[in-house]
């Protein structure tokens, strides 16, 4: 189990001093920066606690009356910013329709690698988003319980490709974690935790805030959505770049495997989940499309960080890669 963090601001201080069962002092969130440093790490800690917990941390605090009442204040602030900033736009059919078509003068991190990334952006990359992949689709598993009939078939069936069908060893965690000691990175679970802008903490919040409230299933199904039907080409563009850097073949395993699996799961995720979904419950369409929507707006957010701090010849961690010491766990 990973270390607690850092705290980060007077939020994530009060979570970690709970977490301890040290006296606290109750800060409010509704003052705190949605989308800062502070309450995204506060968050973040908070739901840890439903996944694999933290080193020293009893296991009974995962149902803290306290910490959960702290943590719904903490989702109503993150949750109401992106209920106000999520860009209006037409329907379902639309919004589906605008993930499969990419604009021809996009500009995301993945475009960035492909041409002219470097291989410590690559791993600066990949250490980010290990905050996610080390427990990939554990957050949309929850939202099995939730479904029913053909949506939930079809949803299992994509978790089942997820959790390497049945291979532990294809399971897409361990390949991220294969790929991230073929990068000299730490792949231990949580290890790049204090690294992580807030930026990349949301986007693993938004998806934690969403399986864990069974209202927000919509918005899950959206989100997962969101990320199954644009990844393939994404994966593509990072296999070409780490081939173009020369990096070594068990790095791009993982990336290689979703440019396949995910064109798949882009057929699976809209005609086996989100059409009999809607069938079923209408009024889960609107949820959908914010969830799709919501996902798009943090990831934009993360882009535009990453992007920014390369041009500007800085590391995309806090602290800098350099700093961070490569262990090769598991």
């Amino acid at each position: 189990m990973p270390e607690l963090p850092t705290p980060r601001g007077p939020l994530s201080a009060s979570v970690l001093a709970l977490l301890r069962a040290d006296p606290a002092d109750r800060a409010d969130p509704d003052v705190a920066d949605p989308y800062g440093d502070d309450l995204q790490l506060a968050l973040y800690c908070c739901y840890e606690l439903h996944y694999r917990g933290f080193d020293d941390v009893p296991d009974d605090r995962e149902w803290d009356p306290v910490l959960l009442d702290l943590r719904a204040g903490l989702e109503r602030r993150f949750l109401g910013a992106l209920r106000a900033d999520v860009p209006a736009g037409g329907g379902l059919d639309e919004t589906v329709a605008e993930l499969l078509v990419e604009p021809v003068d996009a500009r995301g991190v993945s475009h960035h690698l492909r041409r002219d990334g470097t291989a410590e952006q690559v791993r600066e990359y990949v250490a980010l988003r290990s905050l996610y992949h080390l427990k990939e689709a554990d957050p949309q598993a929850w939202v099995i319980a939730r479904l029913d009939g053909p949506a939930k078939a079809a949803l299992v069936t994509v978790e089942h490709d997820e959790y390497g069908g049945g291979d532990p060893t294809r399971m897409h965690s361990h390949l991220f974690a294969e790929m991230m000691r073929a990068l000299d990175l730490d792949a231990r679970y949580g290890a790049y935790l204090d690294a992580a802008p807030a930026q990349v903490l949301a986007e693993v919040n938004l998806m934690s805030l969403c399986g864990l409230h069974r209202g927000l299933r919509g918005a899950l199904v959206g989100q997962f959505a969101a990320v199954e039907l644009t990844s393939s080409p994404g994966s593509d563009r990072i296999v070409r770049a780490m081939r173009r850097l020369g990096l070594p073949e068990a790095a791009v395993r993982f990336y290689d495997e979703h440019v396949e699996a995910d064109a798949v799961h882009e057929q699976l995720v809209r005609r086996g989940v989100i059409a009999p979904l809607v069938a079923a419950e209408p009024d889960l369409a609107a949820d959908i499309v914010f969830g799709i929507r919501a996902s798009g707006l943090l990831a934009e957010r993360t882009d535009s960080l990453l992007l920014t701090r390369w041009a500007q010849g800085r590391g995309a961690l806090r602290p800098p890669l350099a700093a961070t010491p490569a262990a090769h766990g598991s």
